[in-house]
């Protein structure tokens, strides 16, 4: 859904440039602030989720060896005969 407002937002954007009474310098100057805004804000984007799956990965890594060691401990409880 996210994606669908970003590109509604964005082709409205352009629409609106294009169709605007500048002249065609200034609108090709405010079409390539927009885009390049657009694009610092994708990059942005971009760089928040990696950071996001990044702290993901290192929490699912952290619970996986804690996993390990609770399995690893009742297994011996199990083979020692302790409750």
């Amino acid at each position: 859904m996210g994606s669908k407002l970003l590109w509604g937002f964005t082709l409205g954007l352009i629409t609106g440039l294009l169709i605007a009474p500048d002249k065609g310098s200034e609108t090709r100057e405010r079409l390539s602030r927009k885009a390049n805004d657009l694009k610092k804000k994708f990059d942005d984007f971009v760089d928040t989720v990696a950071e996001k799956i990044e702290s993901f990965k290192n929490e699912a890594e952290v619970k996986a060896r804690q996993a390990k060691s609770e399995a690893q401990s009742f297994a011996s409880d199990v083979r020692s005969g302790t409750p």
